[in-house]
């Protein structure tokens, strides 16, 4: 089978979960690499749909739109549960990450000098209903009884706020330990440990 293709810049960005899931189910990925440069070029951006990336292929499906993407690997993978039910749950837990991750992103680009405290000071109240709902599961994982591409996503935003708000997670115990047993997975253990992986900056700007 050919690798998937992924078109990105060269930043984990919105595509470290999706490099995690891959890594996991020992997925092959080819890279083709957008410096800022190349995209600043209005050829080049009107070339891609939504003039945005990533963008990813797989044999002659083309996709945009990272969530999506994320969707598509859950259900070629077993990463999207075990029935119509959990897949719902799934999508509604995906949903909450991105909203998080959106309030990131916001701070990275727009107010990181202005508005980092306050962010690492609010931070607790978006990660309370994420603690509640992982205490109560019996799996360690956010939905059912096996890791899901909302797993792979909220740890990959968790791992980012761990560069940004170094202790946010010593309030939320089962969270920390949901982040070490991820970051334990043989696969993702090494991808986290890789050269090419760890030298990737996390944000465009060259913020964290």
């Amino acid at each position: 089978m050919a690798p998937y293709t992924l078109t990105y810049f060269p930043i984990k960005g919105r595509c470290g979960a999706l490099k995690m899931i891959l890594a996991d189910n020992e997925q092959q990925l080819k890279e083709k690499l957008v410096t800022k440069e190349e995209w600043m070029k209005s050829d080049t951006k009107g070339s891609y749909l939504f003039g945005q990336l990533p963008k990813f292929e797989d044999g002659d499906l083309v996709l945009y739109q990272s969530n999506a993407i994320l969707r598509h690997i859950g259900r070629k993978h077993g990463a999207y549960g075990k029935n119509d039910c959990e897949a719902s749950l799934i999508d509604m837990m995906n949903d909450a990450v991105e909203d998080l991750r959106m309030k990131y992103i916001k701070l990275i680009y727009q107010e990181y000098e202005t508005g980092k405290e306050a962010y690492c000071k609010d931070l607790p109240n978006h990660l309370k209903p994420f603690e509640s709902i992982l205490s109560k599961s019996k799996s360690g994982f956010l939905v059912g009884d096996q890791i899901s591409f909302a797993d792979y996503n909220l740890f990959d935003l968790l791992l980012n706020n761990k560069v940004l708000c170094s202790t946010f997670l010593d309030s939320f115990p089962t969270l920390k330990s949901y982040v070490d047993k991820i970051a334990a997975r043989p696969k993702i253990k090494a991808l986290l440990e890789c050269e090419n992986f760890k030298k990737l900056p996390i944000n465009g700007n060259g913020k964290q």
